[in-house]
């Protein structure tokens, strides 16, 4: 109706996922990094959670369609089941042959865990993923508890992923949940774009939908963000109702007024400038607003074990592609020719280089023919690292990594950052580097990033409480060269104990690290590059 008023190809705010249409936010980021973690660890619950309407089901699906082929997933969307329906649904999801006698808690375990033992032997991960968990019943949590005792001498045998509100929190804190608690080995919680992010979100969508002027004037962009609360779902049905309103007055531009107006029909109530409580029943509309995919690059030669994030709710967490202040001196920067037209630097260009040059930093040779970028490192000691950030998350790890960027075609192609400087990243790209501003970057890059690491005596594990092993000694010896102030009792201990467990969360707090007390791949390199001892290749001091 209105499309071709504002010179639109479709509408740009409906609530059906679309790839074309994808916002990786941070924190949209940081959630799909967290199932990503899921997926490749072992064991325990990954629990994540949101308010209705922030984009957690959108996630689950860009995830699901995205599944490594060594990955079965029982997925159950209904939850309101009791402990013997539950059981039964996971072996129809996994297509597992029933006992014929009559179904019995025991039968129906029994059976789970031939499948999973079988599974495991062939070298498959299975997943349970539970959307809306927080309608399980204490009795099926508790079962759900006991599915975690499927393992071998080794690992877990299922790892399940909790997608719930945020009631699931207060039911798991009760004190007859503890125990299910302490199996959540990664939490996070999915929090409504920023104002920031939310004025990108609108003008994104604009500009996949073919938009070529400003359509929402700045004062009425900040008023959606104000009457949503930064709710994505809820930033499309203003958007949309205002773009109806906007035709139907014959405006080719949307004030706040009319931002007002258009969030009072869809209510039914009268919108005042400075309340929004109108919205909440909105949150009941059904229906996805992120879309995007997930590249597994390489995922068979890679295992991710952390993800660091943000868990509680009122930590600050900082804005996805931000421009930052440049700390170059004047005359530095002016010398700086960025590259604007970004898809200039996909022309011709050939991803194998981008490792060559990945590698050579870490003075290795690699071969194309010899196998897997990831093999090759790991022949040299050391490990692939993927995962989802910001500019920040990068900055913070301080190691080259390969990016991947997504063209206007829908192509990815992955490029070396071998430096970043103030509001600048260096690219290589043969036959020579080039920069290119952050913000140039931002429509092409959505937080996908690889890196490669020297784990710490060879052994890619997270470390954390009841391990007993030589990296238990390297942590705490680390943690001590680190703090003048902390001088463990028992400096060459391989043992995990309470007191590294409060030393490790102090540290993590410090640099702003998820304080859960588990040394995962995150603050293992940031140890490394405080201690300066793994002669790695850094961000900060690549000329």
């Amino acid at each position: 109706m209105y499309t071709s008023f504002f010179g639109l190809n479709e509408k740009p705010f409906t609530i059906t996922p679309d790839p074309r249409y994808l916002f990786m936010s941070e924190r949209h980021g940081e959630g799909l990094a967290h199932l990503v973690y899921g997926v490749t660890d072992s064991g325990g619950f990954i629990q994540l959670t949101g308010e209705v309407g922030t984009g957690k089901t959108m996630l689950v699906r860009t995830l699901l369609g995205q599944l490594p082929p060594e990955v079965d997933i029982a997925l159950i969307l209904n939850p309101q089941l009791t402990a013997i329906e539950f059981l039964i649904t996971i072996c129809e999801e996994l297509d597992i042959d029933l006992p014929k006698q009559q179904y019995s808690t025991k039968a129906l375990v029994d059976a789970l865990n031939c499948y999973l033992l079988t599974a495991h032997s062939q070298g498959r991960r299975t997943i349970l993923l539970i959307d809306e968990a927080q309608k399980l019943s204490e009795g099926v949590l508790e079962q759900l508890r006991l599915l975690t005792n499927l393992e071998t001498a080794k690992r877990k045998l299922l790892q399940i992923i909790l997608i719930a509100q945020p009631e699931l929190r207060d039911k798991l804190a009760k004190k007859n949940m503890r125990q299910l608690a302490q199996r959540v080995t990664g939490r996070y919680h999915l929090e409504p774009l920023s104002s920031e992010e939310a004025l990108k979100y609108i003008d994104h969508r604009l500009r996949v939908a073919g938009s070529l002027t400003e359509i929402f004037e700045p004062a009425a962009k900040r008023e959606i963000f104000r009457l949503s609360g930064g709710v994505p779902r809820l930033i499309n049905v203003i958007c949309d109702r205002s773009l109806l309103g906007a035709y139907s007055q014959e405006s080719r531009t949307i004030n706040k007024s009319l931002v007002r107006k258009a969030a009072s029909e869809v209510s039914g109530q009268m919108v005042r400038p400075a309340l929004f409580k109108w919205l909440t029943p909105l949150l009941a509309l059904g229906g996805l607003v992120l879309a995007g995919t997930f590249s597994w690059t390489n995922f068979n030669d890679h295992t991710p074990t952390e993800v660091e994030s943000a868990t509680e709710p009122s930590a600050p967490i900082e804005e996805l592609d931000t421009p930052e202040i440049n700390t170059t001196p004047a005359d530095a920067a002016s010398s700086v020719a960025p590259t604007r037209n970004i898809t200039q630097l996909f022309d011709n260009h050939d991803d194998q280089l981008s490792y060559e040059t990945l590698f050579d930093l870490w003075h290795i040779e690699y071969d194309p023919a010899a196998g897997t970028a990831c093999a090759q490192a790991e022949k040299a000691g050391l490990r692939c690292y993927f995962q989802r950030g910001t500019w920040s998350t990068i900055r913070q790890l301080d190691r080259p990594v390969i990016l991947t960027l997504t063209g206007d075609n829908g192509l990815q192609h992955e490029l070396a950052l071998v430096s970043l400087n103030g509001q600048y990243a260096q690219l290589a790209k043969q036959p020579e580097s080039v920069d290119v501003l952050l913000t140039d970057l931002a429509d092409y890059w959505f937080g996908q990033f690889m890196l490669v690491w020297r784990p710490a005596n060879g052994r890619d594990e997270s470390i954390g409480p009841g391990m007993r092993n030589e990296n238990v000694r390297w942590l705490r010896q680390s943690l001590a060269a680190l703090d003048n102030e902390y001088q463990p009792m028992r400096e060459n201990s391989d043992i995990f104990d309470a007191e590294l467990g409060r030393q490790l969360v102090a540290f993590q707090r410090k640099h702003r690290l998820e304080a859960d007390g588990l040394a995962g791949r995150n603050t293992q390199i940031i140890i490394n590059s405080l201690l300066a001892s793994d002669n790695t290749p850094r961000l900060s001091s690549i000329d």
